[in-house]
């Protein structure tokens, strides 16, 4: 790229396109920089803009006059640029270095080939003309870097040196059935097989496919998060619509399938069924399980998006007729309107309490006059309601039901030594504003309550989130365990995974903390007209929290400085007061967002050792409340409706450039192992690539394994390997269960945001891994594969 030869007179015929591209972009940058930085600086942020935007228009007046000195001020600019970020960043961080010095490098870089070909010494031109090559192989480096994970923890001194004793032999809890959402009544999505492991993971290959026949287009399309039962040698599994089949576990042959023809246009997923064995149910005595009908002992339980419950006989698929009507349950009886199931129905899947089901409901949350948020439980042989509970009512066997009540959409937990099923609890609609709520809604919103399985009494409640109006309502499954509590007994606890990142643990007879919480204080104004914020928020500060951290103008990211400066605008001009950030009509940052933190994925626990896994999301949004006249003039992404008077919108845009990149450092999702032993983070690491995504929504086609939003949860196996495949590339991943290593990942034909199903197959004690791939999250590309993984038979 030099400009002459040894004559001194011949020119490159590349050389004037360089020089034009070198003065574009040079005028680019300091333009965009000096206007940027000056509204930056008006809002007291960074004075660097401004600064390197003087430098950079004065560098374009001497590559303009042909005056050499531009090399030199060049230099001075990419050296102090280096300086303020490394002072800025703290250090050497790939991510946030990146978004800060290509640019000034690739200007570096063009001054170097550009400014010597102004002069007529030679000597000087070579040396310059070499230095742009170095450069040029720098930024090589650097983009090879893009490649390779960047902010992985691995602290295996947080390990305890006595990890939790195993408690039963898991040969026999290998060969235990998958008849739980998370395998088990606890929830701990473990899978005690072993046969899969570190060293031979690489060779796991798929077994079969069976092709769900879902819809892929529309509104109706949904999204597939199921997680399949496995009972025996037969799976059990759900499309979004409700479609329900049986296939054989061993090579995904269809056995039945039953289209119940459920039809809605929100919230349509499915997560798994139920699964009822009458002649297993110690509830029942030996009379009451002769005189049951010889039909459907063994059945599914589903629920579906137009808000019916459905019995049906597991080995036919046959509807059992002597449950509710036929074999279904109208769940709208006794409700406020639900539009037909559009504005209310069952999205965690029903959970079996000896002969009984509970499961709570999605609700639209944008009004105080939605939905009631029930939870009700039935007796799976007839379909009888047997109690309710409500957050409005006293009388927990009520049949009409009081609208607009904090509503349960994540799955329960049922814990059969205490009788007692824990409830996590949404937040009292609207999400947002909370000048009318009832003092009931108050108590009940975004907490764990513990409710009596037999009366539906309430025993205790835990609340997560004072006054939320964040839309932190509790999203996962409560996980049960033992742990050691403050004072080091062992004792049965309940683990609670949040939107906010925090991680609560309850004791879960009593439901006082079994690790330490805080009320601290928080920011209470400006708010909402006629509202008002709690003064003090609970924080669990014993175990690690995920992705909780107070942002800083410092923090803001973009994969150029030009949307880095962007954000840096956006973060300066709302208002961010850290987590909990009180709702008002300006503008304000809340992080983690309305989707977390941590979601309806949970977590996994390795019963062995006490090594818990679990997945998060890293995304921040801007909001605001607007009037009716607000609305009106607002110019963003569409509002979303809230009935509040005096609101009748939100803006909920997520924090993000005009690249549609997030505004934060990445990662912007993480895998961890936490050790519930010393609950010290273990190891975390970045998990998903922009492979399959990128800026403006295009793909990328590059690997780059920066750490995406993540949904779905992980699944841990005795064999020493996590599983898992929620990310927003189509992948399927395997993880050292002890050093967070990626170990083995197979491109699927679409995304999945469903969890691993991992067993052992009773016939031909194969271990397979089920995902169930329909398509990433807000994925265009779908799917309806239900794809098992396993060892080749050489290597079993």
């Amino acid at each position: 790229m030099s400009s002459t030869g040894d004559s001194g007179g011949r020119v490159n015929k590349l050389f004037p396109i360089l020089v034009l591209v070198f003065g574009l972009l040079t005028a680019v940058t300091g333009i965009y920089f000096l206007i940027g930085g000056w509204k930056l600086a008006a809002l007291g942020g960074s004075l660097y803009y401004i600064i390197a935007g003087i430098a950079y228009l004065l560098l374009l007046v001497l590559l303009v006059l042909k005056k050499r000195p531009g090399l030199t001020l060049s230099i001075v600019i990419f050296v102090a640029t280096a300086i303020w970020a490394l002072i800025e960043v703290g250090g050497v961080a790939y991510w946030p270095l990146m978004a800060r010095l290509v640019v000034p490098a690739i200007i570096l870089m063009l001054s170097l080939w550009v400014f010597p070909a102004l002069a007529k010494e030679s000597r000087p031109k070579r040396a310059a003309h070499l230095s742009g090559w170095g450069v040029f192989v720098c930024l090589l480096g650097v983009l090879a870097g893009a490649f390779v994970p960047h902010g992985k923890i691995y602290n295996p001194a947080a390990v305890a040196s006595q990890p939790a004793a195993l408690e039963g032999d898991y040969k026999a809890q290998a060969d235990q059935d998958w008849d739980h959402l998370s395998r088990n009544a606890s929830g701990t999505r473990f899978a005690a097989v072993d046969q899969i492991t570190p060293e031979n993971v690489n060779k796991l290959q798929v077994a079969w496919t069976y092709r769900t026949g879902r819809i892929l287009e529309g509104k109706v399309a949904g999204v597939d998060e199921n997680t399949p039962l496995q009972i025996g040698n037969v799976l059990y599994t759900c499309t979004p619509q409700n479609v329900i089949a049986a296939v054989d576990a061993d090579t995904g042959k269809p056995i039945w399938k039953v289209d119940p023809k459920a039809a809605a246009t929100s919230h349509v997923t499915c997560r798994s069924v139920g699964y009822y064995d009458l002649d297993k149910d110690t509830s029942l005595s030996s009379e009451e399980k002769a005189q049951a009908p010889a039909e459907c002992r063994r059945r599914i339980i589903a629920t579906t998006i137009d808000a019916r419950m459905l019995a049906l006989d597991a080995q036919t698929g046959q509807a059992c007729t002597g449950f509710g009507n036929a074999g279904t349950v109208d769940l709208r009886a006794g409700m406020t309107p639900t539009e037909n199931g559009q504005a209310y129905h069952p999205s965690g899947t029903p959970v079996i309490m000896g002969h009984l089901t509970v499961f709570g409901t999605w609700i639209h949350d944008h009004s105080d006059n939605d939905a009631s948020g029930v939870v009700r439980a039935y007796d799976v042989r007839n379909g009888a309601l047997v109690w309710s509970w409500n957050a409005e009512e006293d009388a927990p066997d009520a049949v009409n039901h009081t609208g607009g009540t904090p509503n349960v959409w994540a799955p329960a937990t049922y814990d059969r030594d205490l009788n007692t099923v824990y409830l996590p609890t949404g937040m009292g609609p609207p999400d947002y504003w909370g000048g009318k709520r009832t003092p009931s809604a108050e108590k009940f919103s975004s907490a764990v309550v513990a409710v009596d399985a037999t009366t539906g009494k309430t025993k205790w409640i835990f609340q997560t989130v004072h006054h939320d109006v964040w839309d932190y309502d509790v999203p996962s499954q409560p996980v049960m365990y033992e742990m050691k509590n403050e004072e080091g007994e062992r004792v049965p606890v309940l683990i609670q995974t949040t939107k906010m990142g925090q991680i609560f643990v309850l004791d879960r007879r009593t439901g006082k903390p079994a690790s330490k919480v805080e009320e601290l204080p928080v920011t209470t104004t400006p708010t909402g007209q006629d509202d008002h914020m709690s003064p003090t928020q609970p924080f669990s500060t014993n175990m690690p929290s995920l992705g909780l951290s107070t942002l800083k103008e410092s923090e803001m990211w973009g994969i150029t400085p030009f949307d880095q400066l962007e954000c840096r605008i956006t973060f300066k001009s709302a208002r961010y007061n850290g987590i909990y950030t009180p709702s008002a009509e300006s503008d304000y940052i809340q992080f983690p967002g309305t989707l977390g933190g941590m979601n309806w994925g949970g977590i996994s626990i390795d019963e062995r050792n006490g090594m818990m896994y679990v997945n998060d999301i890293r995304m921040g949004k801007v909001m605001a409340l607007k009037t009716e006249e607000q609305a009106k003039t607002y110019k963003g992404s569409p509002i979303r409706s809230m009935l509040a008077k005096p609101y009748v919108g939100l803006k909920s845009d997520f924090f993000m450039s005009s690249l549609g990149v997030p505004c934060q450092n990445p990662p912007f999702g993480t895998l961890s192992a936490i050790d519930l032993n010393t609950k010290k983070l273990v190891w975390q690491v970045p998990v998903g690539t922009v492979e399959d995504t990128g800026p403006l929504g295009m793909k990328t086609h590059l690997p780059m394994p920066i750490g995406m939003p993540t949904l779905g949860g992980p699944t841990a196996t005795a064999g020493g390997v996590v599983f898992f495949a929620g990310t927003q590339d189509n992948y399927m991943r395997a993880f050292n269960s002890k050093t967070g290593e990626e170990i083995w990942k197979y491109r699927l034909p679409v995304g999945a945001t469903a969890s691993p199903l991992v067993y052992k197959s009773p016939q031909t004690g194969k271990q397979y891994v089920v995902i169930s791939a329909g398509g990433a999250a807000h994925a265009a590309e779908l799917g309806d594969y239900l794809i098992a993984f396993a060892l080749p038979d050489s290597q079993k």
